[in-house]
């Protein structure tokens, strides 16, 4: 659960609880409300019924009880005279068991056949005791009626407030879902992507509006800066194409140590145009196109058998890990073009000797082609700069290269909708390049 169902369900938690204790509170109240009242009209009865007058005449209490047992206004109520031993005189109701001083409520356990009471004892002078009672009837059925009222009342609040907040959550969670899928296509490299923008829907329609407006900014930075690097890369691979040219003419005729070093110098700056026009034209996406299921594990078996010789020529042992099973959606040729940079850079940087391998294992819904060398490999703190364009380390400055084979493979696996990372093999280093499994 993350946090905005966290909250949801905080938020209809609290109100739940809130809820209960305001019906709990609210029926208590009004049942010591009913249960003063209750016992008001008991005090006002019995003490009606035994004026100075009476006091300590069982005969004339009893009297008197017989008498209001006969008004229609008193029907609903009990009494009974007994001695100072607890011994029944009369009355028109009878208790079974000892009946507590003042105010209680007894069950029918003490009087047979009733249900629940109210009932008070109060001194009667001359040792007398008067117990009145008035079943609770009244009460009991508030009980019912409140708890249908509240039942109905609350449970419409609380089911309207749990429809609103299940609404807003899924609301919230289709806004966020849209803006992440926005997002990773962004991150992927799609940046014709955009956030939908519903009419009518206030706030997040402003907000999809203002993030859209945001990735149009942006978008439009990024491909004027991919043209400006395309197009002087473009524009200056035409001459120094030509001027290679000369150059060659002139080796063939007057071979010279200054004009092959100047050729070589030439063919150098011509690959890395042509890499920088390849980085921009995977970075633009126009290749996903044409994605088709790819073998992942048949280019990783291809790559190897390719630079076999290569790799025996230089002293080093070139090997096959294992190679799981499985797609990817992809361009075969950039990712066999991300192997080859991946298995180059591990024989060009690794010393004579050393052994690299090449793996496709699975993790989850991703591939990982991994290419593990056992050399010097590269330290933590300067992997980053190892990735970045142009970004050369000081022990490979002597060697042939322009920084630009590692860009390349991240711009292929990211636009593959992966990813690429460098690991410590202990000893040597592990590229591996994770793409998502068709």
């Amino acid at each position: 659960m993350g946090s905005l169902g966290r909250l949801t369900a905080l938020f209809l938690g609290a109100f739940g609880a809130a809820t209960a204790l305001t019906g709990y509170a609210s029926y208590s109240a009004s049942r010591h409300t009913i249960e003063t009242l209750v016992d008001r009209r008991l005090d006002e009865v019995s003490r009606a019924l035994l004026d100075e007058s009476l006091r300590g005449n069982a005969g004339a209490i009893l009297a008197r009880i017989t008498a209001l047992s006969t008004q229609r206004e008193t029907g609903d109520l009990g009494f009974e005279l007994v001695d100072a031993k607890g011994q029944r005189l009369g009355g028109n109701v009878t208790v079974s068991g000892r009946v507590p001083p003042g105010f209680s409520t007894l069950a029918d356990s003490v009087l047979p056949g009733t249900a629940t009471f109210r009932m008070q004892r109060r001194d009667a002078g001359g040792g007398l005791q008067l117990v009145t009672l008035v079943e609770t009837e009244p009460i009991e059925g508030f009980a019912a009626v409140w708890l249908r009222s509240y039942a109905l009342g609350f449970g419409l609040i609380v089911i309207i407030v749990v429809a609103g907040a299940v609404s807003f959550s899924m609301i919230v969670r289709r806004r966020i879902g849209e803006l992440r899928r926005t997002a990773e296509a962004i991150i992927d490299g799609d940046l014709t992507q955009r956030v939908p923008v519903e009419p009518g829907s206030g706030a997040f329609a402003g907000q999809a509006a203002t993030f859209n407006r945001m990735l149009d900014r942006i978008a439009a930075l990024v491909e004027s800066l991919r043209h400006v690097g395309g197009d002087v890369a473009h524009d200056l691979r035409t001459p120094l194409a030509r001027l290679r040219s000369r150059l060659a003419l002139i080796v063939a005729e007057t071979p010279t140590p200054e004009l092959e070093a100047a050729l070589d110098q030439c063919d150098e700056m011509l690959a890395m145009f042509s890499a920088i026009l390849r980085i921009s034209e995977v970075e633009g996406g126009e290749r996903r196109t044409a994605f088709r299921p790819v073998a992942l594990a048949a280019i990783a078996r291809d790559v190897a058998e390719t630079l076999a010789a290569t790799a025996a020529d230089s002293g080093h042992v070139l090997a096959i890990g294992p190679l799981e099973d499985g797609a990817v959606e992809g361009d075969r040729q950039l990712l066999t073009q991300a192997a080859l940079n991946l298995v180059g850079n591990a024989l060009t940087h690794s010393p004579p000797g050393s052994r690299v391998t090449v793996a496709v294992t699975r993790a989850a819904a991703k591939l990982l082609l991994t290419v593990t060398d056992d050399g010097p490999g590269i330290p933590a703190a300067e992997r980053a700069t190892a990735l970045r364009r142009f970004g050369r380390l000081d022990a490979s400055r002597h060697r042939p290269g322009h920084g630009l084979g590692l860009p390349l493979v991240e711009a292929i696996a990211r636009m593959h909708g992966g990813a690429l990372w460098l690991e410590d093999a202990r000893p040597g280093l592990r590229a591996t390049i994770a793409v998502p499994v068709a």
